[in-house]
């Protein structure tokens, strides 16, 4: 077997299980939503989503984890949307831009992204995973915002750097709360007049 047709069906295996991982998650959020996430039990969903629970936990390796997601793809997504920006650019305006190009490459849909949102602001476990996840995005993107940050002339850069990564940070949690919450889909759109309402020059 070549190493072409290899890799093709690796790809292609790749692609079926993120399939069924964003069906089972769709699920999963769902029935959350629905009853409350404590309420429900892995086994619940599996059953509803036609697998085992072994098989939901080769997906997930917690419950929380069908919510949350991988930090890690978003984490990575923040980085490459943020060194895309123009160098002269505004700071501010190059964290609200990459954020706006995170939701819009997000690749869910609009109702499971809603529902995901409300199961997670309304569960006290998996808000302290959100936090731990906005952490990772905040040490992945403070470093880049050094770079295009100038000293400030009272020596507290450092301070304001961490600063407006964290305004920013609130300002995308503000958004999508609110985007969750209400009927208007357009979550690019809150998310720049969120971040606007600071304008952090």
């Amino acid at each position: 077997m070549s190493e072409t047709s290899t890799g093709t069906r690796s790809g292609l295996r790749d692609v079926a299980r993120d399939a069924v991982r964003a069906r089972v998650a769709a699920v999963a959020i769902a029935r959350f939503d629905a009853d409350g996430f404590d309420r429900v039990t892995v086994e619940q969903v599996a059953a509803e989503a036609g697998i085992s629970p072994r098989s939901f936990h080769r997906y997930f390796p917690a419950k929380e984890d069908a919510v949350i997601g991988d930090p890690t793809r978003h984490r990575a997504a923040l980085v490459a949307a943020f060194a895309a920006r123009p160098p002269g650019e505004p700071v501010w305006r190059s964290l609200r831009e990459t954020f706006v190009a995170m939701v819009e490459h997000a690749g869910e849909d609009t109702e499971t992204g809603r529902r995901s949102v409300r199961v997670m602001t309304s569960t006290p476990s998996l808000r302290a995973r959100n936090l731990e996840k906005h952490q990772a995005w905040a040490e992945a993107l403070t470093p880049l915002v050094v770079d295009r940050t100038t000293g400030s002339p009272d020596g507290d850069a450092e301070l304001r750097v961490h600063t407006v990564v964290q305004a920013a940070l609130a300002c995308f949690d503000v958004a999508v709360t609110t985007w969750a919450q209400g009927q208007d889909e357009d979550l690019a759109g809150i998310l720049r007049r969120s971040f606007d309402v600071l304008d952090v020059r």
